[in-house]
């Protein structure tokens, strides 16, 4: 294996235990919650787009049934297509996660908030501070470390850093003071595991296809890491994702000989119970095919320990990708078909 370090996408992903352990340290959980109690909504939508959506989705699958505010995962891609439809009725607080905070999609949002919903009330999480959804007035603005703001073409310090920000503001279930300890603990357990996760992927065959499955938050996890898989090879490792249960259902026929499989456990004991009975079965069904449950660590469970889970893929879709002699930090380089920042959409005007 050569020397990833020279790739900027991998430093990134080096980067993200001592990043959590010194945002963590200073991020204003208490203010930040009384914030959001003192918009007075009792509806929160999680928006973004891409990986910035699976931030939602994760979060939303993972504070399911939680009492108080009902929190929903709405990605701006169809805010911004159809805004009449959802920017109507009661205020919802929308929550607007970025890296770059200048796609397209986040500022059609901001422009359709303007036009039909200015009163709603706005939090912007951001990794760019000269953005627009940071310097765009009428929000509360959530600006994270210049080291999120990831260079490279796929976002990976910049989403687990947001999400990890946003799961302190919403999961009630973890104390105010205790918010510095839980990023430090996810700190020190990622850092311990990054060796391990360089070394399998380093060792591993690459295949020709590669699914990932989990349920709740950690389903969601799996399609962030299917996608870094797909951006990371240009497409040339196909990878599909989907619940530990869903998967039989018709997707299960994506597994070919050449197909490789990685199962996200729950710390749930029920959950989990169905994630260790489809490991079972998939390690019957497929020999050939080389099958992972990877022992994680689940401090706060399954919400916090996705971005454990997919740092595991980013590792793996570096180490495929240099394999591969793509460009890691711009896979697609040439092509003019997928770029850092989202181009080719053009908006249209919002009349109330």
């Amino acid at each position: 294996m050569t020397d990833l370090t020279r790739h900027a996408t991998f430093r990134e992903i080096l980067s993200q235990p001592g990043i959590w352990r010194d945002w963590g340290a200073g991020l204003p959980v208490a203010e930040l919650r009384q914030w959001i109690a003192a918009t007075g909504v009792g509806d929160v939508w999680f928006c973004g787009a891409g990986t910035s959506a699976y931030i939602g989705d994760i979060l939303a699958a993972g504070l399911e049934g939680q009492p108080g505010l009902r929190l929903r995962s709405v990605p701006t891609t169809d805010i911004v297509a159809r805004p009449h439809v959802y920017l109507r009725g009661a205020p919802k607080l929308i929550v607007s996660f970025g890296r770059s905070g200048n796609s397209t999609e986040s500022i059609g949002l901001l422009d359709a908030l303007d036009a039909l919903a200015p009163t709603w009330p706005r939090l912007n999480i951001t990794c760019n501070a000269t953005s627009a959804l940071a310097t765009r007035p009428g929000a509360k603005v959530i600006v994270l470390p210049e080291a999120t703001h990831d260079q490279g073409f796929a976002m990976t310090s910049s989403f687990s850093t947001m999400l990890l920000t946003a799961a302190a503001l919403f999961d009630l279930t973890l104390p105010v003071g205790d918010a510095a300890a839980r990023f430090a603990t996810l700190a020190d357990t990622l850092q311990t595991l990054l060796p391990g996760f360089v070394a399998d992927a380093g060792s591993a065959r690459r295949p020709a296809r590669a699914v990932f499955t989990g349920s709740g938050p950690l389903a969601f996890a799996a399609r962030e890491a299917a996608l870094k898989v797909m951006e990371l090879s240009a497409g040339q490792v196909p990878a599909l994702w989907d619940s530990t249960l869903g998967f039989r259902h018709g997707p299960k026929s994506f597994t070919t000989p050449g197909t490789d499989l990685w199962l996200f456990r729950s710390a749930d004991p029920l959950t989990r119970a169905y994630d260790e009975d489809l490991l079972t079965e998939l390690r019957a069904q497929f020999p050939n095919s080389r099958i992972t449950a990877p022992d994680i660590a689940q401090p706060g469970g399954d919400l916090w320990s996705a971005p454990l889970y997919v740092a595991l893929a980013q590792v793996l879709a570096v180490v495929w990708s240099d394999a591969l002699g793509l460009g890691v930090d711009d896979p697609f380089a040439g092509q003019g078909t997928l770029t850092r920042v989202v181009s080719g959409v053009r908006l249209h005007p919002v009349t109330p």
